[in-house]
């Protein structure tokens, strides 16, 4: 099914390419090829200078999934006022006590992309932290279900990430650097 869009913003433009040349080009979500190439990813730009109103966009979005059968998956572009990460991480922390009061937990997944994403067990530099580096911080909300039957076919679930930072170790820092920084329209070295 193909959806006509309007034209993106600077922040949802750069996202759509990442999806597009890394996510898929690497293979790093092996179920995201389907997705995109059947146009079932639904972007949208909010912004976080405004938590209340990106909150209520938030399960705005999760209706929207609840009755929209033909979108599989929402990214939720924030293309201001979530620079800082550990803010971030507060503003998914706020956004998952939300949809689980709201009815949503186990319904839908709230996975978290940003700039500068570090796991907690890893250095702020660890070339692994770029399987969730995106150009824009994200909130990407995934149906549980379809995520329960794309793992249940999966050979090897438990090998998607090992493979993902096998990955992100060949293509090296700078180049993943590079990347994202030319996604977002910046010099390379940031």
């Amino acid at each position: 099914m193909s959806q006509a869009h309007p034209p993106d913003s600077r922040s949802v433009a750069a996202t759509r390419r990442w999806v597009e040349q890394f996510v898929v080009g690497h293979s790093v979500c092996p179920f995201a090829a389907r997705e995109v190439d059947a146009d079932r990813v639904r972007y949208r730009e909010v912004s976080a200078s405004d938590w209340e109103a990106l909150l209520t966009t938030l399960i705005e979005e999760c209706r929207r999934l609840d009755g929209a059968s033909e979108i599989e998956t929402t990214l939720l572009v924030i293309g201001d006022g979530a620079e800082d990460f550990d803010d971030y991480l507060d503003l998914l922390a706020v956004g998952e006590a939300l949809m689980a009061d709201q009815g949503y937990e186990g319904v839908y997944q709230l996975a978290s992309f940003h700039p500068d994403y570090c796991f907690a067990d890893a250095a702020e530099d660890a070339v692994e932290n770029y399987t969730n580096r995106s150009p824009w911080p994200l909130l990407h909300l995934l149906r549980e279900e379809s995520l329960s039957v794309v793992l249940d076919r999966h050979p090897d679930p438990a090998a998607i990430p090992v493979r993902n930072m096998a990955l992100m170790a060949e293509l090296g820092r700078s180049r993943l650097d590079a990347s994202l920084a030319a996604l977002r329209g910046l010099p390379a070295d940031k």
